[in-house]
């Protein structure tokens, strides 16, 4: 499993690249691994990404020692923080994905301007608190917006994903950036009209289900 699901983070990793999410070296996937996590090395781009030189990470080490040719991500304590905090989150996606960015640096969260939010466990996106990358400051801030949801933004930083599967995170990624794309463009013209609460509820009811999830239950990465 451990084989198929570093080869699963690399080809997530590029995705993102390729799908306009990220570019360069910024950003970082991860997947629980039973006891542990992998997460993508530090500095290295998507391009030179290699299965071997993804990071693991006990996920009981408070030291963060790691295995592997290559440092993890500087962002693993907020990776480690989540599946401690979340036993539904088999894997985790951050980037600094333009439009999401663009209401990260503004600090303004999403509200519910559309029924996709749902997908999302609630009837927004928030905006975690700023603190320098890397910190167990900025690990608490993610943690506490994250609460009750899958996605949030990360002040004057970028965006985060989380899901049971790496395919599940990598979608609401791709939907949280159509959100923040949407949300932009509205603001810009006298800005959205919000849906209400039960409207929001009566979407996630029939959101049950929907997307992509791991195949096998518990799988951190498995596609779905």
């Amino acid at each position: 499993m451990t084989a198929a699901l570093r080869e699963e983070i690399v080809a997530v990793a590029r995705a993102l690249d390729a799908r306009g999410l990220n570019r360069g070296s910024s950003g970082n996937v991860s997947a629980r691994d039973g006891a542990a996590m992998l997460i993508t090395p530090s500095g290295v781009p998507p391009a030179a990404l290699d299965p071997g030189l993804v990071a693991r990470m006990a996920l009981d080490d408070d030291a963060g020692g790691w295995e592997g040719p290559l440092a993890p991500s500087t962002e693993w304590r907020f990776h480690r923080d989540l599946y401690r905090a979340r036993p539904e989150f088999g894997a985790v996606v951050h980037s600094h994905a333009p439009w999401s960015t663009v209401l990260a640096v503004a600090r303004r969260p999403i509200p519910a301007i559309h029924y996709m939010i749902a997908a999302f466990g609630g009837a927004d996106i928030r905006c975690a608190d700023y603190a320098r990358f890397g910190t167990a400051a900025l690990s608490a801030a993610v943690v506490a917006a994250m609460a009750g949801r899958c996605g949030c933004l990360m002040a004057n930083h970028g965006m985060l994903t989380a899901g049971p599967g790496l395919s599940r995170a990598l979608w609401l990624a791709e939907e949280l950036e159509a959100l923040a794309h949407q949300h932009v463009h509205a603001l810009a013209i006298g800005g959205p009209v919000l849906l209400s609460a039960a409207e929001i509820a009566e979407a996630a009811a029939a959101f049950a289900g929907y997307g992509p999830r791991p195949a096998v239950p518990g799988a951190g990465g498995a596609a779905g």
